[in-house]
């Protein structure tokens, strides 16, 4: 039986499903973003106390589709900005449909109207948390940075760094409290 899963958003979260669904009785097949194969079959009672552990942690069992999808929208541009950003060898509407299965035009009115932002300005802020990491590790130069995070500039990345953050990417590093966001947030 396959279950979908909101809010898992990195491996970290993979590790805490799959244990806490483990320590419920059920046996995992599969454990990916968003999604849980289990080996059981289960009935709405057992799904609904499964629920419950599982909110515990900030995760949540989902059973309609349209959200399903907007959740494999978010695994794969999380994953895509976390792991391969620079892999990405075509545009994001293209690999998106591509992943999911429908039209590009149908999962970006979707994702808009359920989540009152674009899939564009999602995919936006993610990279930018995802350089205030990187800032903050202070192992990479902004140049690598912007290579590694598909940019065509560092210019590029300073602009759009300062119109989502407020700051540029050299003031960000040298504050002393540096403010991130929760992946699970944005």
């Amino acid at each position: 039986m396959k279950l979908f899963v909101k809010n898992m958003v990195c491996n970290r979260c993979k590790m805490v499903v799959k244990s806490e669904i483990e320590k419920f009785g059920l046996h995992p097949t599969s454990v990916e973003l968003g999604e849980v194969e289990i080996s059981e079959e289960l009935n709405e009672q057992k799904k609904n106390q499964l629920n419950e552990r599982l909110l515990s942690f900030g995760f949540a069992l989902m059973d309609d589709k349209k959200i399903r999808i907007i959740e494999k929208v978010k695994n794969l541009i999380v994953d895509l900005v976390q792991n391969k950003n620079s892999q990405l060898k075509t545009n994001l509407s293209d690999y998106l449909s591509k992943e999911i299965h429908h039209d590009y035009t149908y999962i970006t009115n979707l994702f808009t109207q359920v989540e009152g932002t674009t899939i564009e300005q999602y995919f936006i802020a993610q990279k930018i948390e995802r350089v205030k990491e990187l800032l903050v590790y202070d192992e990479l130069s902004l140049s690598q940075i912007a290579d590694d995070m598909g940019y065509s500039s560092v210019s590029h990345l300073s602009k759009q760094f300062k119109k989502v953050s407020g700051l540029t990417p050299s003031h960000y590093k040298q504050l002393k409290e540096k403010k991130r966001n929760p992946l699970e947030e944005l």
